[in-house]
Parts: C-alpha cells; sequence; structure tokens
C-alpha cells in the first residue's frame, strides 16, 4: 500500500470530477470550431482542460489556427453555453463523497477554472448539493487566481480562504485533468485523479492516487472518517 498522509481538509476540482460538464463543453467548442470546418481533437482538449477560460480560448484558436480572436471565440462560448450548461450531471460518487464529509464536519471547498458566469449555469439544478461547501474559488474571475493550472495558485488560495488556514500538506485534492494534478502537486497536496480514459499512463503518474471513479475512494486511506 502506498504512503498516503492523513489530512484534515478536502479541496475538490468541478468540471469532470464532480460534474459531467467536459461532455457539454465539448459539445460547445466542436459547434464552434466546425464552423471552420476543424475538429476538437482530443489533442487540443487535453491542453484545454483545467485551464482558465481566457486560456481555454487562447489555446483553442492557436493550436486549430482558427481565423477568429480568443475574445470572439469566448463571445461565441458564453452565449451557446447558456443552453448546455444547466443540463450537466452529477458524476458517479460524487454527491454521497460530498455528503458523506460535510456530515463528518470535513471542511471542504471546490477549486475550478471557470468564471463566475459559467459556474452559475452549471450548478444551477445542484444549488443544494453545492452549498455543502465551505467557499468556491473561481479562477477565471478570481483577482486573487492570477495563473491558472497548472501553476498552484488556486490550491493555495482556496485553501487559505478555510478559517483555520491547513497547512498545504493537510490538504487532499481531487482532479480529473492532468494540469489540476500538476497544480496540486506543485501546491504541495496530495493530489487523487479520477481521469478520462484517454489520459495515457504516463501523464498520470504524478497523481498521489488514481481511481476509475470517486465511488471507488476509500476516505480512511487518508484518516478521513470511513463510509
Amino acid at each position: 500500500m502506498a504512503n498516503f498522509k492523513p489530512v484534515t481538509h478536502v479541496i475538490f476540482d468541478m468540471d469532470g470530477l464532480l460534474i459531467d460538464s467536459e461532455g457539454a463543453y465539448d459539445k460547445v467548442f466542436s459547434q464552434i470550431i466546425e464552423q471552420f470546418g476543424k475538429k476538437y481533437t482530443w489533442d487540443v482538449r487535453s491542453k484545454v482542460m483545467g485551464t482558465k477560460e481566457d486560456v481555454s480560448a487562447q489555446i483553442v484558436v492557436q493550436e486549430l489556427q482558427l481565423p477568429i480572436s480568443a475574445e470572439e471565440f469566448l463571445v461565441q462560448q458564453f452565449e451557446i453555453q447558456k443552453t448546455v450548461l444547466p443540463t450537466v450531471p452529477l458524476l458517479p460518487g460524487a454527491e454521497r463523497l460530498v455528503r458523506h464529509l460535510h456530515k463528518h464536519k470535513i471542511p471542504i471547498a471546490v477549486a475550478t477554472s471557470s468564471g463566475e458566469e459559467s459556474v452559475k449555469l452549471k450548478l444551477k439544478n445542484h444549488q443544494e448539493l453545492f452549498s455543502l461547501f465551505d467557499h468556491i474559488v473561481m479562477g477565471s474571475s478570481d483577482p486573487e487566481v492570477k495563473n491558472g493550472k497548472p501553476a498552484p495558485d488556486i490550491f493555495l488560495i482556496c485553501a487559505s480562504r478555510f478559517p483555520d488556514k491547513p497547512d498545504p500538506e493537510k490538504v487532499l485534492v481531487f482532479e480529473d485533468a492532468i494540469n489540476g494534478v500538476k497544480a496540486g502537486r506543485a501546491a504541495g497536496m496530495q493530489v487523487v485523479m479520477v481521469p478520462d480514459p484517454h489520459v495515457p499512463e504516463d501523464k498520470r503518474k504524478e497523481a498521489t492516487l488514481v481511481l476509475n471513479s470517486l465511488e471507488e475512494f476509500q476516505p480512511e486511506l487518508f484518516g478521513l472518517p470511513p463510509f
């Protein structure tokens, strides 16, 4: 058994980890990209995952050499999102784990690269569950988050907003994206990764623990109350 350290606080990424929004973003991005006869490939998607909204737009426009600016891409993205994002479902095991930690008074928070406008749309049908979190840090609209993932900023800021400001090594991060895992490790935290099946084995190595689904998580491995 690997050498896991006990933790006192938990931070969750949101997209592709708690809510199944990566598919929704695929739809949104594909709709914009296909106007120009291009395809939203896994290669581009893997670079986008976990980045702030303005950076995501820049990556897509540059990588696919789209004849629009990143700003124009964002305008189209926000328009299409309004209908697509409110329908995103929770991922398997997410609700059970969040409610379990909350019930046992483990401080929990969310660190998402998304901005406030997108988060509101995505949480339209999940407000009660997300009200259980101590706080939500939204990287694309939070002035304190200077650098997006893979930089550690968002996780360090998120941890500092817990009233008792835990030491990073007492914080456990849940992530699905490579950029997110790098960010959590750079912040000095342990990271549980629930990767997209497309993520190659060698890109999973930095994670402390890799699971197929949140349903597999055993809280007691990290000194948290068992189910």
